[in-house]
């Protein structure tokens, strides 16, 4: 067994974890390894905005064109694809890419191919709405946690490898331990979002900046290989209670410092859906994030219902990604898509000037 936190990114703490030197986790867990010279990766979520399925097509055809683009030179190094309904009814397409190279992703979305169709007035004529999420948290910035040790999905994919089984694990706050930052920083934020360009209730382009701090989880499921009771318990029992958790989060987040939640199920380029899914969640703050974890009904409810059943699994994957960022490694903006999408929701006008 071994720390979460590789060798090379330890350090003195001035933090303690929540766990004693001689902590037995229940099971075991794992998570992804990266060769020392990874610094930063990025993820970017490029999504497709659309109302009506009449308009679907059209949508699918926007994601296709965002997916070819990956093919250029400096195009990412993993993809997925996923669709969801959000709370106002609109169907949204998501394609979720990762660089092990931030220089590589600048050179990517700057080459004329990818901005000259983004900037194109195109964008705002054709009936449907664009988004672009994008963050990028430094080396120290982000953990993973495994149920398995192979075929890695999001950051997981990009890096080198698996540990072997971790300590920090099974407990409240081990999210937190699994940092390397938080061996020094609070991972306090600073700041507040700020819409720097556009109205969201004008449509058109809108621009969000972020603030210090802000925190990304990906929470994701992977059913494909399941048969027999434990798909049985996966699909009747932990599969709703997990949806409802969603749903709050999606529609009453605003309370508790959510600032967008999306329950997404993973597609293919013809939007025929796949056994795998994810939530993506961005909170003002890793504390809020472990305050609603601990505490709320909503996910208690999953951790209750998960810790009954886990014994009788062995071929759901499970998994999760929790990130900080800098408020320069955000980006956020929005083509036509409704004022209550993503960043757009909370963020503030910022002041003239």
């Amino acid at each position: 067994m071994e720390s979460a936190i590789p060798p090379h990114l330890r350090c003195p703490r001035t933090l303690s974890r929540r766990i004693a030197d001689d902590y037995q986790p229940p099971f075991p867990m794992w998570v992804a390894r990266a060769s020392e010279d990874l610094r930063q990766v990025v993820m970017a979520y490029l999504g497709v905005q659309f109302q009506g399925e009449e308009k679907r097509d059209r949508a699918l055809a926007g994601l296709r064109r965002i997916v070819a683009d990956f093919a250029l030179e400096d195009g990412p190094d993993h993809h997925d694809l996923t669709e969801h309904r959000d709370a106002q009814g609109y169907g949204n397409l998501i394609a979720l890419a990762y660089w092990r190279d931030p220089s590589a992703h600048r050179r990517w979305l700057s080459s004329p191919a990818v901005s000259d169709w983004w900037t194109s007035q195109d964008r705002l004529e054709d009936g449907i709405g664009y988004f672009r999420e994008i963050v990028a948290p430094c080396v120290d910035q982000f953990e993973t946690l495994y149920a398995f040790t192979n075929d890695f999905p999001g950051v997981g994919s990009i890096m080198n490898g698996a540990s072997d089984a971790i300590q920090e694990h099974g407990y409240w706050g081990s999210m937190r331990d699994r940092f390397p930052l938080s061996q020094t920083d609070r991972m306090q934020p600073k700041g507040r979002l700020r819409i720097v360009a556009g109205d969201p209730h004008e449509g058109g382009r809108v621009l969000v900046e972020g603030h210090d701090a802000l925190a990304l989880i990906r929470s994701g499921q992977d059913w494909a290989d399941t048969d027999g009771e434990e798909r049985h318990l996966y699909l009747e029992e932990i599969e709703p209670t997990l949806r409802s958790g969603m749903d709050f989060l999606r529609d009453h987040g605003h309370d508790i410092g959510c600032y967008s939640n999306r329950y997404v199920r993973y597609i293919d380029l013809d939007g025929n859906p796949i056994e795998k899914s994810y939530n993506i969640g961005h909170w003002r703050s890793l504390d809020l994030l472990e305050r609603w974890a601990e505490s709320h009904p909503t996910h208690l409810r999953i951790f209750v219902t998960f810790f009954r059943v886990a014994a009788k699994l062995s071929k759901l994957r499970l998994y999760h990604e929790v990130s900080v960022f800098d408020a320069g490694h955000q980006t956020y903006e929005y083509v036509n898509c409704h004022p209550q999408t993503g960043m757009m929701r909370d963020a503030v006008t910022a002041p003239a000037g």
